[in-house]
């Protein structure tokens, strides 16, 4: 992974060979915890959702997220450290509590820049546009996976924070509204818009 300040990234993952990777509430709830204390020092978390073998992150970066630093033989800029290091850390409680081992998520993390968007992306839409259907398609997928009937039902992703349905202080909204990806009081319309396949095939 390559990250360049002042840009926002989707960041996603999923289970080693697609397990289940959240299997209760205390699952998602330690994940999200370990997210807080990782990330809050090296980027702005715009949006999340953790679904039952995959994860979706907006981030927003900053100097400090790309700067690079030395963790044993190797160099590693801080965001994709404090990934690692999530990743890691997940996977040892994981591994603990259902007493297994081995890997938990694929040996990969991908993630896109949204704010720098290739030549094909442009084509097919402009980048607010872009940015703006990677937002609600992150919340949409419990949704879309028939998880729950609404989205304001799901307790693990920031819709219901931007929702005013609660008030978690995992995200920055600031940064979503300085994007021009989230007004208030359209929301909610605006989350269950159907997003086409022919755009999602840029997201992920």
């Amino acid at each position: 992974m390559h990250f360049v300040p002042n840009n926002l990234y989707h960041i996603y993952n999923q289970g080693n060979n697609k397990q289940v990777i959240f299997h209760d509430e205390d699952d998602y709830y330690t994940f999200l915890r370990l997210t807080r204390n990782l990330f809050h020092s090296v980027c702005d978390i715009v949006a999340y959702c953790c679904m039952p073998n995959h994860f979706h992150f907006i981030i927003s970066t900053n100097g400090y997220s790309c700067e690079i630093k030395q963790q044993g033989n190797i160099s590693i800029d801080a965001i994709t450290n404090s990934i690692r290091k999530l990743l890691s850390s997940y996977a040892r409680l994981y591994n603990k509590k259902y007493l297994q081992s081995g890997s938990v998520f694929r040996q990969k993390t991908k993630s896109k820049c949204l704010t720098n968007c290739d030549i094909e992306v442009l084509t097919s839409m402009n980048g607010r546009e872009y940015l703006f259907t990677c937002f609600h398609y992150v919340h949409q997928n419990p949704l879309r996976a028939g998880l729950v009937n609404k989205l304001e039902d799901w307790d693990f992703s920031s819709f219901k924070d931007y929702a005013g349905l609660s008030s978690g202080t995992l995200i920055n909204k600031e940064v979503a509204k300085f994007y021009d990806i989230y007004n208030p009081s359209n929301f909610i319309k605006e989350s269950y818009m159907v997003i086409s396949d022919e755009y999602i095939k840029f997201i992920v």
